[in-house]
């Protein structure tokens, strides 16, 4: 594991690119749990819920324990993360929750951050990629920007790579598509609100 240099990052500028996080065996055990079910992403939470392809048009999957061992792995591995993030910056996470994600060609996702004003409970994002052989035509890069708008970072979404960040600083969007795509993205909340209606990171 590569936490020391992680808590490294997230200290000195609030986000971490983990590269090979995985390897390509584990990697190809994780895709084959990906559902043959999907629902429409949407934005929003509870009654504001809404599904709006202009402003996001991937399909997802709630992970869960059952969809086999690859899995319950992998959700342990993201509860080895909140555990040592928490023994070093107090942040109080307490629940990890994720889905699959599935872009076609032609999808996107806007710009957006990961949290809502006022209710940020919503404290660590991860983002988890399974996409062998990506190729730069192949577009579907995660683009992340600062408070201020200025570009950080254009990410490839290569398989084995996890990608975390600090979900109130960072907006970030996904680009379109020309192959299909698939990631497991999630975070870390500090509360009970429930999650499986929100806007989170892809």
């Amino acid at each position: 594991m590569n936490n020391g240099k992680l808590i490294d990052a997230l200290f000195t500028q609030g986000w971490f690119v983990w590269d090979d996080f995985l390897t390509q065996d584990k990697v190809s055990e994780l895709k084959a749990c990906i559902p043959a079910d999907w629902s429409q992403a949407g934005i929003g939470r509870n009654e504001t819920y809404l599904t709006k392809k202009a402003i996001r048009s991937d399909k997802i999957q709630w992970l869960s324990s059952d969809m086999g061992p690859p899995v319950t792995d992998f959700l342990q591995q993201m509860n080895d993360i909140r555990v040592e993030v928490n023994r070093h910056f107090f942040l109080g996470l307490f629940e990890y929750e994720a889905h699959f994600s599935k872009y076609e060609q032609g999808d996107f996702y806007q710009k957006h951050l990961d949290c809502f004003r006022g209710q940020e409970n919503r404290k660590l994002t991860t983002v988890f990629y399974l996409n062998d052989d990506w190729q730069p035509g192949h577009g579907g890069c995660l683009k992340m920007y600062d408070l201020d708008d200025n570009e950080l970072a254009t990410l490839d979404p290569k398989a084995g790579r996890l990608v975390v960040f600090l979900s109130e600083l960072f907006p970030h969007e996904v680009l379109p598509v020309t192959q299909q795509r698939f990631s497991i993205a999630g975070w870390f909340r500090t509360n009970g609100v429930s999650g499986h209606q929100l806007d989170i990171a892809r």
